[in-house]
């Protein structure tokens, strides 16, 4: 990224009046062109699209799309310029600023989570789902997109990962064999799921081991899971607290994967390499 603030530096001061002029705003407004298009830029300085796209490649870019790609890897918030930021959010709302107020709430929420990953049952949820032969994932089939996107995280870690959401009875699958042989079942709770208590203690009775993902205020027994992990309360009585159960779903499974380490890293790579070559293949 400093190469790229040296170059427009450089045109600033020898460039043609065109080039001045870009390399002017992009230096003035860095922190503004991941929302910006070549198109929005040249209406701003009244130039054509092709001028701003022919000076993105004398700086050596493919467009304005590469230049956001090295800001989101390179640039970061300096803690002074957080500090403002969550300053200004405060006062917001403090004020009653809607917008403000829920995102004070989100990250207060994330603050729960992060909180909670350094706790003894985080570790231990993680090193079930490291190690169980097999981990099935049920909830609510209105929170099945997440239970499958967190199931897909997974096997970037593992083999032996499925999603269960209850449609046309599908829970029935855990307990048609006689025998469970150290096998997990990571339950993803939501005020719908009715059957959700019924299940763990099904599955316990079958053998399974329980990781159990629930509100703070749900009213679970000790008994009827191996391992809880406590979702923040929610906002209102009548929501599902989507934003932080993806955040947990996320650390959880990237905590998977860096206690799994260098297969991950592995497997990934391998999974790479097999989409690029169906991706190959549907071209010809």
């Amino acid at each position: 990224m400093e190469d790229f603030v040296q170059k427009l530096r450089q045109y600033a001061k020898t460039g043609t009046p065109a080039e001045r002029r870009i390399a002017k705003y992009f230096t003035e407004h860095l922190n503004d062109l991941p929302f910006e298009t070549a198109a929005s830029v040249a209406d701003r300085l009244d130039l054509s699209p092709m001028t701003v796209g022919r000076f993105l490649r004398a700086l050596g870019y493919q467009g304005l799309d590469s230049v956001k790609v090295e800001i989101r890897e390179t640039v970061t918030t300096s803690p002074a310029q957080l500090q403002s930021a969550m300053s200004e959010l405060h006062q917001d709302a403090a004020e009653g600023k809607p917008l403000a107020v829920l995102v004070a709430e989100q990250i207060q929420a994330l603050h729960h989570i992060y909180h909670l990953t350094a706790q003894p049952h985080w570790s231990e949820a993680v090193s079930l789902i490291s190690t169980a032969r097999e981990v099935s994932i049920a909830t609510h089939a209105r929170l099945a997109s997440l239970a499958h996107h967190f199931c897909q995280r997974l096997t970037q870690a593992r083999d032996g990962v499925r999603t269960l959401d209850g449609a046309d009875n599908r829970f029935a699958e855990l307990f048609a064999r006689l025998a469970v042989d150290d096998a997990l079942l990571v339950i993803i709770d939501c005020r719908r799921f009715a059957k959700a208590r019924l299940l763990a203690r099904t599955a316990r009775r079958y053998g399974y081991k329980v990781v159990l993902i629930s509100p703070q205020q749900a009213d679970w027994m000790a008994d009827q899971s191996n391992v809880m992990l406590p979702l923040p309360p929610a906002r209102a009585p009548d929501l599902d607290n989507l934003p932080p159960l993806i955040a947990l779903l996320d650390c959880l499974a990237e905590s998977v994967i860096l206690q799994v380490g260098e297969e991950a890293a592995l497997r990934r790579r391998r999974m790479l390499e097999f989409a690029t070559v169906l991706g190959e293949t549907a071209n010809h």
